[in-house]
């Protein structure tokens, strides 16, 4: 039972962790025309459109097409306010004294060259980064509590110039909302391809000052997945693959039009919901992933400990009955030790190299995956 247990804990964190939330705030404009000049090319969501005096940054509802998340004006801190600003938050920048509900955010922040900005986290446990933990020992970061209910008076004590957080579908965000400090929503996670999710560093360099910095890892970053993309896309097989598992009687799987399906189809493998069109992920049981999936070649796992074929059988029998569980084709990833959910939003050039030297090892040989490692075979 108490694997079971770490497995239903370690499958909820997980998730939450791989997808951020999936949420909703206050959207307060229409979304009907895309900013022409904006220097956003791939992603869907954003618009970051650079004026003499401020940036305009749109971030779209994922969930309302057609429809504004939310609207950002960002002035320079160190220039006057402009009289004839657009309508929308207005942020001064570089943020120097920000609250982050994710470590996903607080990675792309370092990766920056900004981690000091950080002064407040939510989750604290899962900013793994030595500076962030550092930091929380000695009182210069605070633990603002849990995500979902953040405790309000150490963030008001702060007096934080922005609140970096992913938003959830229908919910607001509670007392946040009224202390007076901008809520950058960061719906990075809803884009449905990876290089999409990627140039979400744009707005970060925005924010943060460093906006060359981002423009040239994001550009870096789309050279290598088009490269190796380009490596896998002309194999002749394409095994079979499926990803996660059956926990407490439902499996989530990546829906077809999402950034881990279009992952797959990349690294130049056959995803069995390829033609499902949902960006999020589909609830199924275990019966019908067997049925639309037993004879997979490839099994994907992230978990937060080790597992091995006979945990696997024990937390359920039916795992014994796909083919990549017969034929010890089944490789998992300890999120506990290896920093996927940190990097590969904004680099997934490195997720699609461990995968075409997973299901293609021909193509980069003697290469080393980075993330992904044989299940235990006991």
């Amino acid at each position: 039972m108490r694997i079971v247990r770490y497995l239903i804990v370690s499958a909820v964190c997980a998730l939450f962790l791989a997808t951020s939330a999936c949420g909703n705030g206050n959207g307060n404009a229409d979304a009907s025309t895309v900013a022409a000049d904006s220097i956003v090319k791939v992603a869907n969501g954003l618009t970051v459109s650079r004026h003499d005096s401020y940036t305009v940054v749109e971030v779209k509802n994922p969930w309302k097409p057609g429809e504004l998340l939310h609207t950002y004006v960002l002035v320079p801190r160190d220039e006057p306010l402009p009289a004839d600003l657009p309508a929308g938050t207005v942020v001064r920048t570089p943020i120097t004294n920000a609250v982050v509900y994710s470590s996903v955010h607080g990675g792309v922040m370092k990766e920056l060259g900004a981690l000091a900005a950080v002064k407040g986290v939510c989750d604290a446990k899962y900013f793994t980064m030595p500076e962030v933990q550092k930091g929380l020992a000695e009182g210069t970061i605070a633990d603002v509590g849990n995500s979902l209910s953040p405790t309000v008076e150490r963030i008001v004590a702060m007096k934080p110039d922005a609140i970096i957080l992913s938003p959830f579908q229908n919910a607001g965000y509670g007392a946040i909302e009224k202390i007076g400090v901008p809520i950058i929503e960061c719906a990075d996670y809803m884009e449905n391809t990876p290089i999409g999710r990627a140039e979400w560093i744009k707005l970060f360099g925005e924010l943060l000052g460093k906006s060359e910095l981002a423009d040239s890892i994001f550009a870096s970053v789309e050279v290598k997945y088009d490269s190796i993309r380009a490596i896998a896309a002309d194999v002749k097989v394409k095994p079979k693959v499926i990803s996660d598992m059956e926990i407490s009687g439902v499996w989530y799987v990546p829906g077809g039009d999402s950034y881990m399906a279009h992952l797959f189809e990349d690294a130049g493998a056959d995803y069995p919901w390829r033609n499902d069109n949902n960006t999020g992920s589909l609830s199924l049981s275990i019966a019908q992933v067997l049925d639309k999936a037993s004879d997979a070649d490839f099994w994907l796992l992230k978990w937060h400990i080790d597992l091995c074929y006979t945990a696997m059988e024990d937390f359920n029998h039916l795992n014994s009955k796909f083919k990549a569980y017969k034929e010890k084709h089944i490789y998992q990833c300890n999120t506990e030790r290896v920093p996927l959910f940190a990097e590969f939003p904004f680099h997934p050039d490195l997720l699609l190299k461990d995968f075409v030297a997973l299901f293609h090892p021909e193509l980069l040989p003697g290469y080393t995956t980075r993330y992904y490692k044989p299940l235990i075979d006991e």
